[in-house]
């Protein structure tokens, strides 16, 4: 068991463990109440690496996760309000109520967000610390993300360029035991997700992802392990989701017993307990970590439904790709002249003739469809050259001559 720091990062480690799971609470309550839209996962048990590992990282130390970063960003120091006024898809939200839980993002904070596409976010923490060598700057890129992702070819393709190119990165996996539904055992060849990394040049580490001091240390030699020597490291972090995969999932892949057996090591109980018994700290500051982190989550939803939503006149704004007047964007290209989707009352000739001519292919009573590239509308005054030369070998076949006029070798 990892040795206890001081005291007053005791308290900073317990307040903010305490705070993210008051929030989870109450932004699972919210979302059954359909105050918040879209996904919801949330991160329940999974604190002490959250916390663990944000505590040692630098103010200029960036932070990427997946869909399952509400504590992240609170960790990182966003204010729970404006988490909470996301989840509710209001205009003070991180996103502008724009992204939702699954997009929490705040690069005020080097927090640069959460990504709903499975390992999706490593080659983006790869370029990230590309970015910090590039420029010279003293950061380090921390990668949080599940043990599902390390099945993607992303994962094999980053941890390649983070050796070859020596990044300043920390990769760190949070194995929950689950890609959603499906246990590690059943999705992962290699179960020490530490190791997955070796053949690319990276080594890996294990640490007890429900010991917030056990975390600390790991990711703090990490770190120091990029930022001192440009070296990434690859480590596993072993760490249980006390609720589903999301607000939707039924659960029907694991029993009640092995979260109840999970829940006896509480990542937060267990180390008030420890504060507690090594006199670190006493019973009437744990509940004054309590009591705060109520109030703190209240003034969030209080706050979060006093935020207007964004208007309607608003919803265009800050696209990567927009059109005038702003809408949807699509090429047709059924034709040699490709035409805008949205243009579709516009369209050229041959494109209307080619669409015509599918429609009435639909209506055809049973039979042999006709040839579009001899019988199609678009064809009206060319030689059908290719039937014109199937008729020749036709009657040559008939004449038993190969088509020259010569018989055939028997």
């Amino acid at each position: 068991m990892a040795e206890l720091p001081d005291a007053a990062t005791c308290y900073e480690l317990l307040a903010r463990m305490a705070l993210i799971r008051r929030f989870e609470e109450e932004a699972g309550r919210q979302y059954q109440r359909a105050r918040a839209g879209g996904f919801l996962h949330l991160a329940i048990g999974e604190e002490a690496t959250i916390v663990g590992t944000t505590s040692v990282m630098r103010p200029e130390d960036f932070l990427i996760g997946t869909y399952r970063t509400h504590g992240h960003a609170i960790a990182r120091g966003t204010e729970p309000k404006r988490v909470m006024a996301e989840l509710f898809g209001r205009v003070d939200g991180t996103s502008g109520g724009r992204g939702g839980s699954m997009h929490i993002f705040d690069a005020e904070k080097r927090f640069m967000g959460g990504y709903g596409i499975v390992g999706g976010n490593l080659p983006i923490a790869a370029g990230i610390a590309l970015a910090s060598q590039y420029k010279g700057e003293d950061a380090v890129t921390v990668c949080m993300f599940g043990d599902g992702a390390s099945n993607t070819g992303n994962f094999g393709e980053t941890m390649n360029l983070a050796a070859l190119w020596k990044l300043p990165v920390l990769f760190m996996v949070e194995n929950n035991l689950y890609g959603m539904g499906t246990s590690v055992e059943r999705h992962s060849a290699q179960t020490d997700l530490s190791k997955k990394a070796e053949g690319y040049g990276i080594s890996g580490e294990r640490v007890d992802g429900m010991d917030v001091a056990a975390v600390r240390g790991g990711v703090a030699e990490g770190i120091r392990r990029a930022r001192e020597e440009q070296r990434p490291t690859l480590l596993e972090a072993s760490t249980y989701r006390y609720k589903g995969h999301s607000a939707a999932d039924p659960e029907v892949y694991r029993e009640r017993e092995e979260v109840e057996e999970w829940q006896q090591k509480d990542p937060i109980e267990s180390f008030a307990r420890r504060c507690v018994e090594a006199d670190v700290l006493g019973e009437r500051e744990v509940q004054q970590v309590r009591e705060k982190a109520d109030e703190t989550v209240k003034a969030a939803v209080e706050f979060a439904e006093a935020s207007p939503e964004p208007p309607l006149d608003t919803m265009y704004e800050n696209l990567y790709a927009q059109t005038e007047p702003g809408g949807w964007y699509a090429v047709d290209e059924r034709s040699p002249e490709p035409h805008r989707g949205e243009d579709e009352g516009h369209m050229p000739d041959a494109a209307r003739e080619l669409a015509e001519a599918g429609a009435a292919y639909a209506g055809q009573p049973e039979g042999p469809r006709p040839n579009p590239a001899t019988h199609g509308d678009a064809q009206e005054g060319v030689e059908p050259r290719v039937s014109a030369e199937r008729e020749v070998g036709d009657e040559a076949e008939d004449a038993g001559t190969n088509g020259s006029g010569t018989e055939e070798e028997g």
